[in-house]
């Protein structure tokens, strides 16, 4: 395991800790996802919502409330940081682990349905709702955008999601999804 990966997880962990107490809880990783279907504009019963509320829920249950070591309810950098290696060790478990979160997090991004992330959209997102400078967003979204279309179609957005959770190269563009990553 390299020092890259928790450089990453560090930077997820500043987003998904909403409320900036040093701790993820369960209603973070709510707000998160209401975060996003905010800057997103849907609905709150809508069915991408609907899904996106149940995604977070089981990664919730399935990934990070795991990581809790002292059960109470909070996860922490640390513990986060653990976690994250243990559970996020085998990309070939990405289809099952993050794939149908990822999924539901593309359907919001794609802000006007097209099946795929403009340079617009990446940046209302991750800038908005992410916390991502804009800066950061645009040198991010012409690295992901791997084909040169001006968009990011959805294997190109789970490819950037895997390198994120799952590799090792600094020099990777999806190193800074969540925000620049500093050694």
């Amino acid at each position: 395991m390299t020092g890259v990966r928790d450089l990453k997880y560090r930077q997820w962990f500043k987003g998904a800790d909403v409320d900036g107490d040093g701790v993820i809880t369960r209603q973070d990783v709510r707000l998160m996802g209401e975060r996003y279907i905010a800057a997103r504009g849907a609905a709150s019963g809508s069915e991408t919502a609907r899904r996106l509320t149940e995604g977070l829920d089981a990664f919730w249950a399935g990934v990070i409330a795991p990581m809790d070591q002292d059960g109470d309810g909070e996860v922490d950098l640390r513990e986060m940081t653990e976690g994250f290696r243990r559970a996020l060790a085998d990309p070939d478990l990405y289809p099952q682990q993050v794939g149908p979160v990822a999924d539901c997090y593309f359907d919001l991004v794609d802000l006007d349905g097209d099946d795929r992330i403009d340079q617009a959209e990446f940046g209302e997102i991750f800038g908005r709702a992410g916390n991502v400078p804009g800066e950061d967003c645009a040198a991010v979204f012409h690295a992901l955008d791997l084909d040169g279309s001006g968009g990011l179609n959805r294997a190109e957005f789970h490819q950037a999601l895997a390198e994120f959770f799952y590799g090792d190269d600094p020099d990777a563009p999806a190193a800074h999804l969540f925000g620049r990553i500093a050694g």
